[in-house]
């Protein structure tokens, strides 16, 4: 069985309605699926000021934080993240900082690992988001998947973007669409079968 990790940060619930659709489709690929949030790191004051955000925290108050050792358990990470100006959110950024020891014993080596994001505008930094992600990637010798064009759902007219899955909130307006959590479920998808490959591969 492939473990899968779907770690992610989400302020006002769109990225965890994407997180939550990418578990649901890797456990119906086989595989063992650990869905978890990093640690929030914005003051209470911060928090309170924003009702949707506020609501989300008390709504996702029981679900498990994201530790190292996902990190280390998983045969494929799945990163969900809010863009800020066009990079990772900085509670995100701030788990994979903690990655460090698992880096240096070669731990992250030939994880397969893929990202998606959510963005208030049409054109918020989607791409830009992902991309500065992969560059951790890199670093660790993972081995990335993403989407690419591999499925139709990727031309629906709400998403398109191929280096992950991603949705448009609309300052906050609009959920995620049927297509984009297609779409993620899709990316999470084709991790497990990619990282089975490789599994057999080796074997």
């Amino acid at each position: 069985m492939t473990n899968v990790a779907v770690i992610h940060y989400s302020s006002t619930g769109h990225v965890h309605q994407l997180a939550r659709a990418a578990a649901g489709a890797a456990e119906k690929a086989g595989g063992e699926v650990r869905l978890r949030q990093v640690a929030e790191l914005a003051p209470p004051e911060a928090i309170a000021s924003n009702a949707a955000w506020a609501a989300h925290r008390a709504a996702t108050a029981g679900l498990a934080v994201a530790a190292v050792e996902d990190l280390q358990w998983a045969d494929v990470i799945l990163f969900g993240t809010p863009t800020r100006f066009g990079l990772p959110a900085a509670q995100l950024k701030q788990f994979i900082d903690t990655a460090g020891p698992l880096w240096a014993q070669g731990a992250l080596v030939d994880k397969v690992v893929s990202s998606f994001t959510s963005t208030s505008t049409a054109h918020g930094g989607q791409e830009s988001t992902l991309l500065a992600l992969n560059n951790t990637f890199y670093h660790w010798g993972s081995v990335i998947v993403p989407p690419g064009y591999a499925d139709g759902i990727q031309f629906a007219a709400t998403n398109g973007n191929p280096y992950g899955a991603s949705s448009v909130s609309f300052n906050g307006t609009e959920a995620p669409t049927a297509d984009n959590l297609a779409a993620v479920e899709f990316q999470a998808r084709r991790c497990v079968e990619i990282a089975s490959a490789l599994a057999r591969g080796r074997a």
